[in-house]
C-alpha cells in the first residue's frame, strides 16, 4: 500500500550512514527486487494512482541513494536497470488532459511530480557518483562507466525536454531546473560535452535567454505585490529551485569553460542590445546575461577594457527608463560589476550618482531595494566612491531605514551596517534616530512573524545592525548613554518575552553595553539575565559569559557591593557543573570562577570554599575532555595563588570519595604535575608557573605530598616555560599573519578544450578527508580524580593533518588581571626570585627539587634564569619610559560576607 512506501521512504531518510545502513540493506535485499518488478508493471498505466504510485517508488529510490550509493546492493546491472525507469519517466509524455489545468496548479499533478522526482534522482547519481574528478575514492571506478554509459541517452532526453520547452510546450519549473542543473555537471566533461556542444549555443540562446528574460509573471507580481516581488527575488532558499537561478548557473559554466561559448554569448548579447526598437524584456534578459558573466568577462584582456563603455553605452542610460523593472535590472548589472577598475573616476563618480539617485527619488519600492544593494557593493569595492556618497550620507540613512522597515529585508540590513561602519562620524548626529528606528522596525518584524525563517533572519540582521552601531559609537560615551535607553528596550523584550531564538543577539546587546562602564540600569539587566538563565537560559550560558566577564572586570566595586551579584555568579556555574550543559559550557563556567578569584583576590576569602568544593566535585565525575579537567583545576590554582592556607585548609575539610591511603591535596597536586603539558596559551601557563612558585615558597606549611613529586617540578615548570615561549612567540607574529590576499588574473587558462574533463580534486579529497573523520571519531576515555591518565599528544583519534594548533585557547579572551599589559607579575621574574630564595633560605628543599634534572633541563633552567633577568629589565625601561603612572586606592576588605543568610554553597 501507499502507506507502506512512505515508512519505507522515510527510513531511507532517517538511516543515511554507512554504519546504520546494515540493517536497512539487509531489508532492501528482499525488497528492492520487489519494488523494481512493481514499477516495471505500473510504468505502462498512466492513471493518476498508477502514477502516485511510481513517484514515491522513485522518491524510495532517492532517498536510498541520497548520500550513499550501496555497490553491494545495487551492481552495475541493477543500477542500469533503475536508470532505465527514471529514463522512461523522465521522456514518456504527461497525458493531453493536464494541459486544461491552470499553469500555477500543473506543477502539482502527480505526472509532473513523478517526472522531477526521475530528474532528482538523475542529477543527484551524477552529481554524487558518476562526476569523474568530483567523487570519492570509493566512487571514483564507478564515475567513470557511468559516464561513459549513460551520458549519451540521458542527454538525449534531457535536450528533448529543452527542445519542448523551446517550442512553448508547458514543462514545469522543477523539472526545467534539474535538467539544466544536470547539463551544468556535463559541461565540465569532455565525453558528455561531446554531446552537448552541438547544441550549447542554441540553448543558450533559445532557452538560457528566455528563461534570464523578465517575463509576464515577473510583470504581474512587480505591479500586484511589489513587497513579493523583492521576497521572490531576494530569497536564497528560491534560488534553490528556480529555473532562473540554473539557467544563470549553466550560462556561466558553459562561458567560462568552453571555447568560444563566451565570444559567441557576447555577441548575440551585443545584437540584442543594439537592436532597433528592441523589447524591454529582451534587453532586460540580455543585461541578466551580462551581469551574470561579469566575474569572467573583468578577468579577460579581450573584454576588460571594455566594461566602461558597456556600461556607459547599455546600463547607464536604464536608469532613465521609464520601466522600473529595466531601472532596477540596471543597478543590478553595477552590483555585479562593482569590482571594475574604471579607466576614469568620472564614470565611477556617475555610477554613485546614478545609483544614489535611484535609492533616494525612485518611486519603485524594487528598484530602491536593488539600488541599495548596488551602493553596498560599489562602497565595498570601489574606495573612491565613499566621497561621492559621503554629501548624502544622512538621506541615504535615513531611506535606507525606511526602506528596511517596509520590506523587511534582511540584505538591507547589511547594508545599513556597511555605512554605518563606513560613516561613523558623520552619522553621530542622527545616532539615537537610526537606533530607535531599527528598535522600532524590530517590535514590527516580531509582530508581524509568523514564524517564519526569513522573519527571523531580518530580525537577527536589525540587531546585528543596532551592535555594529554600538560598536562604533564605543569611543563616545555621551552617545552611547544616549542609545542605552533604546537598545534595553529591546533586550527587555526579548528577555521578558522568551523569544530564545534572539538570547545570542541580545547577550552581544549587554556586551556591548557593559564593555566600557556599567551604569545602574545594567545592574538591573543582569538581574534579568538571572532570571533569565533559572527559566529557559540554561542552554545560553556560554553566550551570556562575555557580558558576564564584564560585570566581573568593567566595575569590580560595583559588583563586590551587592552580595547578591556573587550569589547569582555562583549559582549560574554551579547549577551548569551540576547539570547536563556538556562539557564546553563547563569549561565556561570553571573559567568564571577563576577570573572572579583572580580579580577579587584578597577580598572574598568566604567564597573560595563553595568555589573549590565545587570544581573537585565535578572531577569526581567522568570528565571527557583535557580542556575541562584543565579548566577545573585552574580554579583550584587560582585559589592556592589567592591563599594557600587558605585552599588547603579548605580541602582537608572537604568530603570527598577519594582513597584512604592519599589526601585531596595529595591527589590535586599530582594530577596537576602530570597535566602541566595540558595546560596551553599564555594566561593558563602563567598562572600553572604562580601557583608552583606559590606552592613550592610555602615551607615549612607546604603539604608532605610535595616531597614525594619535588623531583618532577621544576621539569614540570620547564615545559610551562617551553610553552609560554611558543606562545608569546605567537602573539607577537599576530599583526602580521593577515596577508592580503593577491589578485589573480585568469586569462584563457580555465577553459577547457573539446577533450578536457574539469577535475575537482580539491572537492574530491575533501569528501574522502570528512568520511575518513567520520570513520575514525572514538570517544575519548573518561577521567576521574581517582585515576591518573596522560593524554597523549600524537594521538590521531580525531587527527587532521591539515590542521595546526594555536598556542591561544578560547577561554583565553576572558582576561583576569594577570592578562592585562601592564600587570605587574611576571612569572618568569617570579619563578628565578622564588628559586633563588629558596636557594638561600632553604636550601636542603632547593636540593630536593634540583638534583634530580638532566643536563638538558639544567641548561632549560638556566635559560629560563636569563630569559628573567632580560624581562626584568625590560619592564624596568618601560617604567622610565612611561610618564605618570597608576595610582591604586586601597579598599576595605571586607571581613564576612553572607549570601542571603546561608554560607555560601551550603
Amino acid at each position: 500500500s501507499l502507506l507502506h512506501f512512505l515508512v519505507l521512504e522515510r527510513l531511507d531518510e532517517l538511516i543515511q550512514t554507512q554504519e546504520e545502513r546494515g540493517p536497512l540493506n539487509e531489508a532492501m535485499n528482499m525488497l528492492f527486487p520487489m519494488i523494481y518488478q512493481l514499477i516495471v508493471r505500473l510504468l505502462p498505466d498512466q492513471s493518476e494512482q498508477s502514477v502516485l504510485l511510481q513517484k514515491q517508488i522513485l522518491k524510495i529510490y532517492f532517498a536510498l541513494t541520497q548520500y550513499v550509493l550501496p555497490l553491494d546492493l545495487i551492481s552495475r546491472e541493477v543500477f542500469s536497470q533503475w536508470m532505465e525507469i527514471v529514463r522512461t519517466v523522465a521522456n514518456r509524455p504527461v497525458p493531453d488532459q493536464t494541459n486544461e489545468v491552470d499553469e500555477d496548479e500543473r506543477l502539482d499533478l502527480p505526472w509532473w511530480k513523478c517526472k522531477k522526482w526521475a530528474l532528482h534522482i538523475l542529477h543527484r547519481m551524477f552529481e554524487r557518483y558518476g562526476s569523474p574528478g568530483n567523487v570519492t575514492k570509493d566512487y571514483k571506478e564507478f564515475s567513470e562507466w557511468y559516464l561513459k554509459t549513460f551520458s549519451g541517452g540521458i542527454l538525449e532526453v534531457l535536450l528533448k525536454i529543452l527542445d519542448q520547452y523551446r517550442r512553448k510546450t508547458y514543462i514545469s519549473p522543477r523539472v526545467l531546473q534539474q535538467t539544466l542543473n544536470y547539463i551544468n555537471i556535463g559541461v565540465s566533461h569532455a565525453h558528455s560535452w561531446k554531446f552537448l556542444k552541438p547544441h550549447m549555443f542554441a540553448i543558450v540562446q533559445e532557452v538560457l535567454f528566455p528563461l534570464m528574460s523578465y517575463s509576464e509573471s515577473d510583470e504581474e507580481l512587480w505591479n500586484n505585490d511589489p513587497h513579493e516581488y523583492i521576497r521572490v527575488k531576494f530569497d536564497i532558499f528560491e534560488d534553490f529551485v528556480s529555473p532562473v537561478s540554473a539557467a544563470q548557473t549553466l550560462l556561466h559554466s558553459a562561458c567560462k569553460k568552453r571555447k568560444d561559448m563566451l565570444q559567441k554569448t557576447m555577441q548575440f548579447i551585443l545584437q540584442v542590445l543594439t537592436a532597433i526598437n528592441a523589447d524591454a524584456k529582451q534587453k532586460d534578459g540580455a543585461l541578466h546575461m551580462v551581469g551574470s558573466l561579469a566575474d569572467i568577462l573583468l578577468k579577460k584582456p579581450l573584454y576588460k577594457d571594455q566594461m566602461d563603455t558597456l556600461l556607459q553605452q547599455y546600463v547607464f542610460p536604464e536608469f532613465g527608463s521609464a520601466r522600473g523593472h529595466m531601472r532596477a535590472r540596471a543597478c543590478w548589472v553595477l552590483h555585479y560589476f562593482s569590482e571594475i577598475k574604471f579607466k576614469q573616476e568620472q564614470i565611477l563618480a556617475e555610477a554613485v550618482c546614478l545609483t544614489v539617485n535611484a535609492l533616494l527619488t525612485d518611486t519603485e519600492l524594487p528598484v530602491k531595494v536593488e539600488a541599495a544593494i548596488a551602493l553596498q557593493m560599489l562602497l565595498t569595492n570601489q574606495e573612491k566612491s565613499q566621497k561621492y556618497v559621503e554629501p548624502q550620507i544622512k538621506p541615504i540613512t535615513l531611506e535606507l531605514l525606511k526602506i528596511i522597515r517596509e520590506t523587511e529585508n534582511d540584505d538591507l540590513t547589511n547594508v545599513m551596517q556597511l555605512v554605518v561602519i563606513n560613516y561613523t562620524e558623520q552619522l553621530q548626529p542622527i545616532a539615537v534616530e537610526i537606533c530607535q528606528h531599527l528598535a522600532q522596525t524590530f517590535s514590527q518584524v516580531l509582530e508581524t512573524d509568523e514564524g517564519s525563517d526569513e522573519k527571523a533572519i531580518t530580525a537577527m540582521g536589525l540587531l546585528n545592525t543596532i551592535e555594529t552601531l554600538l560598536t562604533v559609537m564605543e569611543e563616545q560615551p555621551e552617545i552611547l548613554a544616549q542609545l542605552q535607553p533604546t537598545v534595553l528596550g529591546v533586550v527587555g523584550h526579548i528577555f521578558t518575552n522568551s523569544d530564545m531564538e534572539f538570547y545570542e543577539e541580545a547577550l552581544t546587546l549587554v556586551y556591548d553595553l557593559t564593555s566600557k562602564s556599567i551604569s545602574p540600569a545594567m545592574w538591573k539587566v543582569f538581574e534579568l539575565m538571572y532570571q533569565v538563565f533559572e527559566k529557559d537560559g540554561f542552554d545560553y550560558f556560554t553566550d551570556m559569559m562575555p557580558a558576564l566577564h564584564n560585570y566581573v572586570t568593567v566595575d569590580t566595586e560595583a559588583f563586590l557591593s551587592n552580595q547578591n551579584h556573587l550569589l547569582a555568579m555562583f549559582n549560574m556555574c554551579k547549577a551548569i557543573l551540576n547539570g547536563d550543559a556538556g562539557e564546553d559550557p563547563e569549561s565556561h563556567a570553571a573559567k568564571l570562577l577563576e577570573v572572579i578569584i583572580l580579580q577579587c583576590k584578597g577580598r572574598i576569602d568566604q567564597c573560595i570554599p563553595s568555589f573549590v568544593e565545587l570544581v573537585l566535585q565535578r572531577l569526581m565525575r567522568e570528565v571527557k575532555t583535557s580542556e575541562l579537567r584543565t579548566m577545573c583545576l585552574q580554579v583550584v590554582i587560582s585559589a592556592l595563588y589567592y591563599n594557600p592556607q587558605l585552599l588547603f585548609e579548605t580541602i582537608d575539610k572537604l568530603d570527598l570519595s577519594v582513597p584512604p591511603s592519599e589526601s585531596i591535596a595529595s591527589h590535586f597536586i599530582k594530577q596537576w604535575i602530570l597535566d602541566t603539558d595540558c595546560f596551553l596559551g599564555l594566561h593558563d601557563r602563567k598562572l600553572c608557573v604562580l601557583g608552583m612558585c606559590t606552592l613550592i615558597s610555602m615551607s615549612p606549611q607546604r603539604p608532605l605530598v610535595l616531597q614525594e613529586c619535588a623531583p618532577r617540578i621544576v621539569p614540570s615548570l620547564i615545559v610551562l616555560f617551553e610553552g609560554l615561549k611558543r606562545a608569546y612567540a605567537e602573539k607577537a607574529q599576530e599583526p602580521d599573519e593577515e596577508d592580503e590576499e593577491e589578485e589573480t588574473e585568469e586569462g584563457d587558462q580555465e577553459v577547457l578544450s573539446s577533450d578536457e574533463d574539469e577535475l575537482n580534486e580539491g572537492d574530491a579529497e575533501y569528501l574522502e578527508k570528512l568520511q575518513e573523520k567520520v570513520k575514525n571519531k572514538k570517544a575519548i576515555s573518561p577521567f576521574t580524580i581517582n585515576s591518573v591518565t596522560i593524554e597523549d599528544d600524537d594521538s590521531d583519534d580525531d587527527s587532521d593533518e591539515d590542521y595546526a594548533p594555536t598556542e591561544e585557547t578560547v577561554l583565553e579572551s576572558y582576561t583576569t588581571p594577570l592578562d592585562e599589559e601592564n600587570c605587574i607579575v611576571d612569572e618568569y621574574v617570579a619563578f628565578k626570585e622564588v628559586l633563588q630564595s629558596l636557594q638561600t633560605a632553604d636550601p636542603v628543599w632547593y636540593n630536593a627539587l634540583t638534583a634530580h634534572l638532566t643536563t638538558e633541563q639544567q641548561k632549560s633552567l638556566q635559560d629560563i634564569m636569563v630569559l628573567a633577568d632580560q624581562r626584568k629589565a625590560a619592564a624596568e625601561s618601560k617604567r622610565i619610559e612611561q610618564s605618570g603612572g597608576y595610582a591604586f586606592v586601597q579598599h576595605t576588605i571586607p571581613t564576612s560576607f553572607n549570601f542571603g543568610g546561608t554560607p555560601l554553597g551550603r
